[in-house]
């Protein structure tokens, strides 16, 4: 027997369960007044249980409890008859006998049975039910809008086959031949022409075809507006999730009850938009939504709702309006901080900008979110914001660039966002702290822990703005007894960990922790980070992206062949980066703790050892191969260039051997050329001569091979663009006289070998000085400090 069960946490897919799963059996209840949400229950028929025959009633049975006070129409009420109708109805009403003073359940034209209840009768279901215990055998008449089925010879049609030129002009927002079919099929606007019972009007709203639903609404009535599919969705919520704002004002505008009417998990047309992420769509449905309407479970469903789709300025709106929202809990269990913590990508540490973009950052100018008094809405708030004093001319000309400029208006949209999810942090945790201490601790504790959630994810900014206002935070630990410290070492967060350097000497005590497995926070620097944790961000800064990439191979083994680790090097990087965070956090603890053994009997150099083998051979065996190869080309070159300076252009002096052109220009940059190429490509030859013989041990990754590799990449790179020079200044010699013109074209020709080789390898010689001589991987912000 399949049981009923309550839908909880509403999500796109519970929120459109007939775009998301298979034929079930929809029962809603929700009290008479618009005010008051739904309870859902849902009941899936189960496989063996016996079917009514085609012609009787429709298997999808909607039990609709109408939430605006009215019962709705049933004019099919008189047709019944049957013992198939009056069998199904009485087992309908012995499932909701338990309803005090409920109407006798009637069977409507579109295939609902309606129960009315006042507000103040309570709800209850039993835990199963079986609508299907005693098969009909009278068919019941189709009803007079649709026809469910029609036997003609051997070919049987359904209402959903008849309706399909209709349903098809929705989608495609052909109005002519919708209009010619509703012409010649009257009422054919009102008739639910999906298996979920969708009009056609949910289909054009959500297919957003603006003229078609234009037309559509002047064919309807204002209750027609308010037509349900087989979930209690109106066109309204179609048109929430589409995000175009002028199909809602439509609707709106012809039935002003639509934004109160939830669907049957309970939701609002406000929520969906929010769910979905449509900024324009959530501040309009809130100013047409009555706040008497929304309770406290709806604000905070939007609030979450807001956070989880990026749009925090509602969200710094609905929590300066309701500010005691911030401590407040959804079904799940958490708060918006608990949210915001894992929002890793809506901060500024980890937003990955490009070169581009991280230059013109810091010259971007964006308003901080301010309160704006005591609004009555967070509609007032919005409206108050757009209608600020008018800048200056120098002003509007500098967000004009801002706001217009695609590169800029890009950097300038992040920028934006991070301010705002900065000032949201700011705001909750105010909130948090008006709390006593325990109530503090429990926030904290349950269902998940920010603080540390936050530091998995490296959100250095939410961290810091929490340890500023409440410094003893930076003392707790979790369940495995680790501190903020050993989570960020544990999954490579290096700018997290980089604010042990702000404690001073409280750091020795906190590194000295140990957790529960005996393992110090050097142990956890050898350790690979948990592979659940990958969390690849495209565009990251190079310390953070080889760790990830690092992190992703290492972890799933499975993704080994995706990456061509044969032409790209990416192991010598890895193992060189591991290297590096470990001597960096070795500097950072105490000299007692580097032989310290876990339960295992396994030192922090043990385990760095053993888990990082397969990455050495990987990294010796791609340096051997690209030094192989490079080592090949430099040879060539130093062959060509040798032989090509006693084979002088234009030839020589027989009286005294020297060049007979000795004094030209063309040959003084050739002769300049040659030799610059020949000795370059000898010291490439030397350099990759060298890594071939290294002995390869864990310390050589860490220096060692990657100078070698940079010397002779450097001077490769040097000795082809020489020899394409000395190439040019020869063709110079030869047809200088006789083909002057042809002069350019040549030395264009010959830069584009050296741009393919810029393009191709010079990044990666660029990361590779970066990373040997640049700041580190822990260097640090002024906006990353603590204190």
């Amino acid at each position: 027997m399949s049981r009923i069960k309550l839908e909880r946490s509403p999500s796109i897919s519970s929120c459109f369960p007939e775009r998301f799963s298979g034929p079930s059996l929809e029962i809603s209840t929700s009290t008479s007044g618009k005010c008051y949400p739904t309870t859902s229950y849902s009941h899936q028929v189960p496989r063996s249980m016996p079917s009514l025959p085609e012609t009787a009633v429709d298997k999808h049975l909607v039990i609709d409890i109408n939430d605006h006070g009215s019962s709705v129409p049933s004019p099919a009420a008189s047709q019944l008859h049957g013992e198939n109708a009056n069998g199904s109805l009485q087992r309908l009403q012995s499932l909701f006998s338990t309803f005090p003073n409920s109407a006798p359940a009637t069977l409507c034209s579109d295939r609902t049975v309606t129960i009315e209840l006042t507000k103040q009768q309570s709800v209850s279901a039993p835990a199963s039910f079986d609508l299907y215990s005693k098969p009909a055998a009278s068919p019941l008449p189709a009803p007079p809008m649709i026809s469910h089925g029609v036997v003609k010879g051997n070919r049987r049609t359904t209402g959903l086959t008849l309706y399909a030129p209709l349903y098809q002009a929705a989608m495609k927002g052909d109005w002519e031949k919708a209009d010619e079919f509703i012409k010649s099929h009257p009422g054919a606007i009102n008739v639910r022409i999906t298996k979920e019972m969708d009009t056609v009007l949910h289909i054009a709203a959500g297919a957003k075809h603006n003229n078609f639903v234009e037309e559509v609404i002047k064919s309807m009535t204002r209750t027609d507006l308010a037509l349900r599919n087989k979930y209690n969705n109106t066109a309204l919520c179609y048109a929430a999730a589409s995000g175009v704002t002028k199909i809602a004002e439509m609707m709106v505008g012809k039935n002003g009850n639509l934004p109160m009417m939830r669907n049957n998990r309970g939701v609002t047309p406000l929520y969906i938009a929010a769910l979905f992420g449509h900024k324009d769509m959530v501040w309009y449905l809130y100013s047409v939504t009555s706040d008497e309407c929304l309770t406290r479970d709806d604000y905070i469903g939007l609030l979450i709702a807001t956070i989880s789709t990026d749009l925090f300025d509602v969200a710094l709106s609905i929590i300066q309006h309701q500010p005691e929202l911030a401590i407040q809990r959804d079904l799940n269990g958490e708060t918006a901080l608990h949210v915001l913590a894992r929002k890793s990508s809506a901060f500024a540490s980890k937003s990955g900008l490009g070169i581009w973009h991280r230059v013109i950052y810091p010259w971007i100018f964006v308003e901080v979110p301010t309160k704006c008094g005591c609004p009555s809405s967070i509609f007032q708030i919005h409206r108050h914001r757009s209608n600020e004093e008018p800048l200056s001319l120098a002003g509007q000309l500098f967000r004009a660039i801002q706001m217009n400029v695609p590169g800029i208006k890009a950097v300038y949209d992040k920028k934006l966002m991070h301010t705002q999810v900065l000032e949201l942090v700011k705001l909750l945790w105010e909130q948090v702290l008006s709390l006593d201490d325990s109530q503090i601790a429990e926030l904290l504790a349950s269902p998940s822990q920010p603080l540390f959630v936050a530091a998995e994810f490296g959100i250095v900014e939410f961290i810091t703005a929490l340890l500023r206002s409440y410094p003893d935070l930076i003392w707790k630990v979790n369940e495995q007894s680790r501190s903020i410290f050993h989570i960020a070492v544990a999954h490579r967060q290096e700018k997290v960990f980089s604010l042990i350097n702000d404690i001073g000497a409280h750091k020795d005590m906190i590194t000295a922790y140990k957790d529960i497995n005996n393992a110090n926070i050097l142990h956890l620097a050898g350790m690979i980070a948990p592979r659940d944790k990958l969390n690849v961000i495209s565009g990251a800064a190079l310390q953070m992206q080889r760790e990830l990439l690092w992190f992703k191979v290492l972890s799933e083994p499975t993704t080994l062949s995706y990456f061509d680790f044969e032409s790209t090097g990416l192991f010598i990087f890895l193992l060189w980066f591991s290297m590096q965070y470990l001597q960096e956090v070795e500097k950072n603890v105490q000299p007692s703790l580097r032989e310290m053994r876990d339960n295992n009997g396994r030192t922090p150099r043990m385990i760095f050892t053993e888990e990082h083998r397969g990455l050495v051979k990987e990294g010796e065996k791609w340096m051997k191969n690209t030094a192989s190869s490079c080592m090949l080309l430099a040879t060539l070159i130093t062959t060509v260039m040798f032989a090509a300076i006693f084979t002088v252009p234009g030839g020589n002096d027989n009286s005294r051997g020297t060049p007979i052109v000795l004094a030209s220009t063309s040959f003084i940059i050739f002769a300049v050329a040659d030799a610059f190429a020949l000795f370059s490509s000898v010291t490439s030859i030397l350099m990759f001569l060298s890594i071939l013989t290294s002995r390869y041990a864990e310390e050589d990754f860490v220096e060692s091979l990657p100078k070698r590799l940079v010397v002779g990449l450097a001077t490769l790179f040097c000795s082809i663009a020489a020899m394409l020079v000395a190439f040019a200044a020869t063709f110079c010699v030869v047809l200088d006289h006789r083909l002057k013109w042809i002069v350019v074209p040549v030395s264009l020709g010959s830069s584009v070998p050296v741009t393919l080789f810029a393009f191709l390898q010079f990044p990666l010689f660029v990361d590779m000085i970066h990373s040997l001589y640049g700041a580190g991987i822990f260097a640090r912000k002024s906006i990353d400090m603590l204190y």
